[in-house]
């Protein structure tokens, strides 16, 4: 029976500086955020947020997964499609750590701000200047379309991007919200920008012809895969479809505005990337059948062959033709079970549950798999898949749930986010980051399953040299110590205690204001 491991609440100090001025900053937390936005005009759009991306209940010392700013998803899309100007409207230092991040993980655009202050918020002048804004960048030589994002602060305090005009000087105008406390991780919100853009093309081709990709259309139909994929996967699928005589199209979110028109012009949605619910939504709008999960190892590419077909109405020995010839490149080297040893997973790209079970295909012995993503439809399968294999399984983990996994089964690989490599590395297990070293790599075909060996082989051989550097270091540096001193500093828990007690004692001298008034 599956162990499920408790969500353990770290106590926290609080920070005394959230608790001064009007509490409607971007610290005035989720309830409160939540509550201003729907006052302000905003329930529609909320309500159907929670629909789309649904929160945990009881999600534990934290109100959503520990992934970066949601904000991050839907700007990267924006950023990489051609012939698009991305403005923001939100706090200064939200806007630049998001361009930061974002030229950090290859951005090579400007992104526009329309900056804002208590006066032009409160006036409605910050609506002006984004219409200003938006004219201003809305130049059909250049662009084809402008997407202007509001953050949390101008979310909350109900700018209405919904009347901006759709279009202007024939360039596209997509007007989004994509607050922290609506969204709640940074893949969901690649969903928001790619679901809204596919609805504005849904629309276009509803009111007549479009534009044809600029490769032009191909004789096959086409299976569109949502979900942002390393470039070799989709070649891979493309060869996997073709007994079927399907081809793989166009990948969501895409890199520029035909791609759109492409992908609703197939015969079946691939959710590959189970989350994206806002654009499903607009696939079946297009009256496209959508199948979940993927081609990974030898059951998944078995089984997503025999949906796919069915979904595209392909004869019975065409499918099995495909899935024979897929599977006979994949038994050679699954059948080895080439990876022997004891891992744990965790990650915020969405596609977690699809390396785990590639991972116990190729013989791992896998524990835990958390995902800061949600459960949906699409990922059911591949859930209870993993679950039958005594695979405990987190949807929307934080990364308490994360680390508490990593010490009970005690792996002797750790897969995860930044902050688990951080511990793992601390606590002497070899360990993996999700983001840069597995989903920068093929996940399907044979091509994945042996990419996959390689890089978790290559980590899991690393234990004898991290053992070597411990004993070579021991503790120095660790707790209050860390860093690099003149002298070692001396820990002063009287100050820390002095220092709680006042927060304590300043928490409920405002309980009782509250409670008073």
């Amino acid at each position: 029976m599956t162990r499920t491991i408790p969500i353990q609440p770290i106590p926290q100090a609080a920070n005394p500086a959230s608790l001064q001025g009007d509490g409607m900053g971007c610290h005035a937390g989720t309830d409160a955020m939540v509550a201003a936005a729907k006052e302000a005009g905003k329930s529609e759009v909320l309500d159907q947020y929670a629909r789309d991306y649904p929160r945990q209940p009881d999600a534990g010392p934290h109100d959503q997964p520990q992934s970066m700013c949601p904000a991050f998803g839907s700007l990267r899309v924006g950023l990489r499609m051609k012939r698009t100007a991305t403005i923001l409207s939100g706090s200064a230092c939200c806007v630049y750590g998001l361009t930061f991040t974002s030229h950090f993980y290859g951005a090579r655009r400007s992104v526009g701000y329309v900056p804002f202050n208590s006066e032009s918020l409160v006036t409605g002048k910050l609506f002006e200047d984004i219409r200003e804004a938006v004219h201003a960048e809305a130049d059909p030589d250049k662009v084809d379309t402008v997407i202007i994002i509001n953050l949390c602060v101008p979310t909350a305090s109900g700018v209405p991007l919904q009347l901006l005009p759709k279009e202007i000087n024939g360039v596209r105008i997509i007007g989004i919200d994509v607050p922290g406390f609506g969204v709640p991780t940074h893949a969901e919100a690649k969903d928001v920008l790619a679901g809204a853009m596919l609805k504005y093309a849904r629309e276009e081709i509803m009111s007549g012809p479009v534009a044809a990709p600029r490769a032009g259309r191909g004789d096959l139909p086409t299976v569109s895969l949502l979900g942002e994929m390393f470039p070799a996967d989709p070649v891979i699928i493309g060869q996997m479809l073709a007994p079927m005589g399907l081809a793989a199209g166009p990948v969501v979110p895409t890199r520029e505005w035909r791609e759109l028109y492409a992908a609703l012009d197939c015969s079946v949605a691939a959710a590959i990337h189970p989350f994206y619910t806002a654009s499903v939504r607009e696939f079946k709008a297009a009256g496209r059948p959508v199948v979940g999960s993927a081609p990974v190892g030898l059951e998944g590419t078995q089984d997503w062959l025999q949906n796919i077909g069915q979904a595209a109405g392909i004869a019975q020995s065409q499918i099995d033709l495909a899935r024979n010839q897929a599977l006979t490149q994949m038994r050679g080297l699954l059948m080895q079970k080439p990876i022997s040893g004891r891992i744990t997973l965790s990650g915020y790209e969405g596609s977690e549950l699809l390396v785990g079970r590639l991972l116990i295909e190729c013989g791992a012995d896998l524990r835990y798999v958390g995902s800061a993503c949600p459960a949906t439809e699409w990922n059911a399968h591949d859930i209870e898949w993993l679950k039958a294999k005594g695979v405990q399984v987190q949807m929307r983990a934080s990364l308490e749930q994360d680390l508490n996994a990593m010490y009970e089964y005690r792996p002797q690989l750790a897969i995860g986010t930044t902050p688990v490599v951080q511990i793992a590395k601390q606590n002497s297990v070899p360990s993996l980051y999700f983001t840069n070293l597995i989903s920068a790599r093929p996940l399907m075909g044979v091509a994945g399953a042996g990419s996959l060996v390689q890089v978790v082989q290559a980590a899991m051989g690393n234990q004898a040299r991290f053992d070597a550097m411990k004993e070579f270091f021991g503790d120095v540096g660790a707790g209050h110590a860390a860093g690099v001193w003149e002298s070692v500093p001396k820990d002063r828990p009287e100050f820390k205690a002095e220092t709680r007690r006042q927060i304590e004692k300043l928490l409920k001298k405002r309980k009782a204001e509250e409670m008073g008034s």
